[in-house]
């Protein structure tokens, strides 16, 4: 038992910021998303799982870059070097994007645990919310990135739930590769929701931040933006490798996800999804008992990841801008803007609870909006990982260039088509 323990000690420490930032992507945002995607379109955008995995890595190795190479986060770098108007437009627009999906993943984190375990709404809410807060103030660093990477593999469950719904495999893998192009409101509307929690805002924020918090560790910084490591090569060679795991395995998560409401949900005509425990309920009947609780244990464990990651990026943001102590390895009376802003911030989402807005339709909402914001992020990003006065001599590769600035173009071109259908215009 005990050498398991330290071949796993192991793996884990060598997944770093890319799969965390990777699995914090599906959180139970991405998993609404995902789970509506499937329902109702079944596996008409199946094959965005896999054509959007090296626009996500590309677009997240972009941000590893900035972070590693400067020694800051996105927000320390856009004040260094560029207008304050930027600056306040991204923190702005981060903030938005962040504490909706704070306050919606809570919500549905409660939902499902009231759904297993019994108990109010309210009480597993209040529960969450300061179980939340507590681990970030006052786990430290170190031990806390261990427990996001266990979290992380909280998604496995959504693997099996697959396995144990689908009998097929020959016709969703057929399914799933081709693509299926609708124009109709509600698919652009999903397939800018699964575009913006698949790339979102808060991915870029954490990761760069995290490239840092990793290198103060490793004693190769004192502190954000005091001084810029020393990089190499091989250091460069084994963020990518780690960046690319998390993206793979997140993608990965999600094609499970669509597949398993997909062949259940979508395939019995349930068509619209409106509550957390009606996702799951709905999967009981359909594949059992087991299939209906490890999709909603997969929501619980993987918010227990996601909130923190979302938090963590409003408060490197918004410290970053204003000049404050930051870092999870700082303790709460060295960084206390830090640490009060992560606190203040899963608060307004815990109160966004209190207003009787559906769950999953707010996950489902607050992913669209993460694809309209992401479009000028994404320009930033690209920007910045070829600036020189950023990253020196550690530019974005060409296939780093092209798929980023592909990712762009493309989420701007569905945005802009659903705001087109929203408006009545076609």
């Amino acid at each position: 038992m005990r050498e398991f323990w330290e071949k796993t000690k192991k793996t884990l420490k060598t997944l770093g910021p890319g799969f965390i930032t990777g699995s914090a992507d599906d959180d139970p945002s991405g998993i609404a998303t995902y789970s509506i995607a499937g329902a109702q379109f079944g596996f008409n955008l199946s094959f965005l799982s896999w054509f959007l995995v090296p626009l996500m890595i590309s677009i997240q190795e972009a941000c590893a870059r900035i972070g590693m190479v400067s020694g800051m986060g996105l927000a320390g770098v856009l004040k260094k070097y560029y207008s304050r108007k930027l600056l306040i437009f991204t923190v702005v627009s981060l903030l938005i994007a962040n504490i909706i999906n704070i306050g919606a993943d809570l919500g549905v984190m409660a939902a499902s645990l009231q759904m297993v375990f019994g108990r109010s709404f309210l009480y597993w809410l209040i529960a969450i919310t300061l179980l939340t807060i507590a681990a970030e103030i006052f786990i430290p660093y170190k031990t806390y990135a261990v427990f996001l990477r266990i979290f992380g593999f909280f998604l496995l469950v959504y693997i099996i739930t697959s396995f144990l719904a689908v009998n097929d495999w020959v016709y969703v893998i057929k399914e799933s590769i081709t693509p299926h192009l609708i124009l109709s409101k509600d698919y652009l509307m999903t397939a800018v929701g699964f575009l913006g929690t698949t790339i979102s805002p808060y991915l870029f924020f954490w990761q760069a931040s995290e490239e840092v918090e990793e290198e103060i560790l490793k004693g190769k910084l004192r502190d954000f933006g005091i001084n810029k490591p020393k990089m190499s090569g091989r250091e460069i060679k084994t963020m990518r490798k780690d960046t690319e795991i998390g993206m793979i395995f997140s993608n990965l998560i999600t094609f499970f996800i669509v597949t398993t409401t997909a062949v259940t949900l979508n395939k019995n005509g349930i068509l619209n999804i409106e509550t957390p425990q009606q996702a799951a309920l709905a999967l009981k009947p359909l594949a059992g008992d087991l299939t209906y609780l490890l999709f909603a244990v997969g929501i619980i464990g993987i918010g227990l990841q996601a909130v923190p990651v979302l938090a963590g990026g409003v408060a490197y943001a918004v410290s970053e801008t204003f000049g404050f102590k930051e870092g999870l390895f700082q303790s709460f009376n060295r960084a206390k803007i830090f640490y009060l802003t992560i606190a203040v911030s899963t608060i307004i989402g815990f109160l966004i609870n209190l207003l009787n807005i559906n769950s999953m339709r707010a996950l489902y909402y607050s992913a669209i909006i993460n694809g309209i914001i992401a479009v000028p992020l994404i320009f930033i990003i690209m920007r910045l990982a070829d600036d020189k006065r950023v990253v020196g001599v550690y530019k974005s590769p060409w296939k780093i260039k092209f798929f980023g600035w592909f990712t762009f173009f493309l989420m701007f071109i569905a945005a802009l088509l659903m705001i087109i259908f929203l408006l009545g215009l076609l």
